[in-house]
């Protein structure tokens, strides 16, 4: 039995929700020691846009009393939501003063199923503006990295991924349309999944731009991973099936032409497949092609993506950076730039390529290189922001527009002493396939689960 005397802050999703179904302690208590150490410590990273105190120790009172309290997966666990998903009784952002929505009247369906599991919602995140970024930071202040608190946590999912490495919630909500669960993850080094397409409810702004974006889960072990997604996807949790003996692609190559990993990121991949090795996968150098018009497509669907969520709103209250990127947005609408076919055929592409090559995972690194600073990047010219974003994070979004799932796990920590990590890629429906090999990594080779330093426990008021 898991005895904590004075606080919970930093307990696994499990451990939680274990003991407030055995009785050991209460949904209540667990969420008061959370809201104890967001109250103290959050000014520091800056990950919550709101924090609902009042109504979240209701809310665990509410779990407390429930008759069916032994079969709730996530019984007392503190949960945090990113501020694009609709939370009851609070505005919905995205990111945005100009995009900011009346208070919801409903859950979204992710939100409900953590609810219905017995989770309760601490707060909403913070997130770039429209989601476009992968750094986060506004006109209100700047979300950090609890590693480095001079770096950025990533984006768009930065808040969650900040909340997470700090130990303010156990697990966080985020979602991801061209890297925005797995970008935070890597950058704060806990694990990060973006489901496959439909595997998880989306509903993501205006239409999930173009049905790139999925929700998802952050998590600093494996096991926490695999039962928020099981919450979310609407399955039973059940123990993960070690995976027989994988055929493994091994790539270094970078989607985005003349970016290349630095010696980190290598060594980070290299230090994994060793791993993958000595558990008796088979690993093979293997490239996917990515073809020079990939690129200009996954552009064209970004910028547009945007333009979508931004319809209807003032542009000249939208960031400079984000003004920008919905003009060319509009002008990719207007050329007929955005289609169907067009992702239809790299997922299809995407799909050959694993079965031409029996590949039952592909593994990259998961940034080409360091996190950058924390600054105002909301405050700078699209053209900077877009080549700080591409720099570093280069990997993901090739499988946002094949719509498989992908899957980040830190191995190891940078020469600057941030994370570094890698990325687990597999075709439709491997989502339980890449947490189970996610799971051998992390029992050959644990990682930390917060950031040094973390979690802080407040003393209780």
């Amino acid at each position: 039995m898991l005895q904590r005397s004075t606080t919970w802050v930093g307990a696994t999703a499990r451990e939680i929700a274990r003991a407030v179904r055995r009785g050991d302690t209460s949904a209540t208590a667990v969420v008061a020691d959370h809201l104890d150490s967001i109250r103290a410590y959050d000014r520091v990273v800056g990950a919550f846009r709101e924090v609902r105190a009042a109504a979240a120790i209701a809310e665990a009172e509410t779990v407390d009393e429930q008759p069916q309290l032994g079969n709730l997966a996530l019984a007392g666990v503190p949960v945090a939501v990113k501020e694009n998903t609709p939370v009851a009784g609070l505005a919905t952002w995205n990111g945005s003063a100009a995009a900011r929505r009346a208070v919801a009247d409903r859950d979204h369906e992710v939100v409900r199923r953590l609810r219905g599991a017995g989770a309760v919602v601490v707060g909403v995140t913070r997130m770039p503006e429209l989601g476009i970024w992968a750094t986060t930071d506004d006109a209100e202040g700047v979300t950090r990295n609890p590693w480095r608190t001079d770096r950025t946590p990533g984006g768009s999912s930065g808040g969650s991924a900040a909340a997470v490495a700090a130990g303010l919630v156990p697990i966080a909500h985020g979602n991801d349309g061209l890297g925005s669960i797995r970008i935070p993850a890597a950058c704060c080094g806990i694990v990060g999944l973006k489901p496959g397409r439909g595997a998880v409810p989306a509903g993501i702004g205006a239409n999930d731009w173009y049905g790139l974006t999925e929700n998802g889960i952050l998590a600093t072990t494996v096991a926490d991973a695999h039962l928020g997604y099981s919450v979310l996807s609407g399955r039973t949790p059940q123990t993960l099936t070690p995976p027989g003996t994988l055929r493994v692609a091994v790539s270094l190559r970078s989607p985005v032409t003349g970016v290349t990993p630095d010696a980190d990121a290598r060594k980070g991949l290299s230090d994994a497949v060793r791993l993958l090795l000595a558990h008796g996968h088979d690993a093979v150098r293997a490239d996917p092609v990515y073809p020079p018009v990939l690129a200009a497509r996954v552009l064209a669907t970004w910028f547009s993506g945007a333009t979508l969520d931004a319809a209807g709103l003032e542009r000249d209250q939208l960031q400079p950076r984000t003004r920008r990127h919905v003009a060319l947005g509009a002008a990719a609408q207007r050329r007929g730039l955005v289609r169907d076919a067009d992702r239809a055929a790299w997922r299809e592409r995407c799909r050959n390529w694993f079965n031409d090559g029996r590949f039952d995972v592909l593994v990259t690194p998961a940034l080409a290189t360091s996190p950058p600073s924390a600054e105002r990047w909301s405050a700078r010219s699209w053209a900077a922001n877009m080549l700080v974003n591409t720099r570093f994070a280069p990997y993901e979004a090739p499988w946002n527009f094949a719509g498989f799932p992908g899957l980040v796990i830190p191995v190891g920590v940078r020469t600057d002493g941030l994370p570094v990590a890698v990325q687990l890629v597999g075709p439709p429906g491997a989502e339980l396939l890449l947490l189970a090999l996610a799971g051998q990594l992390e029992d050959a080779a644990p990682w930390r689960r917060h950031a040094p330093g973390w979690p802080r426990t407040a003393a209780r008021r």
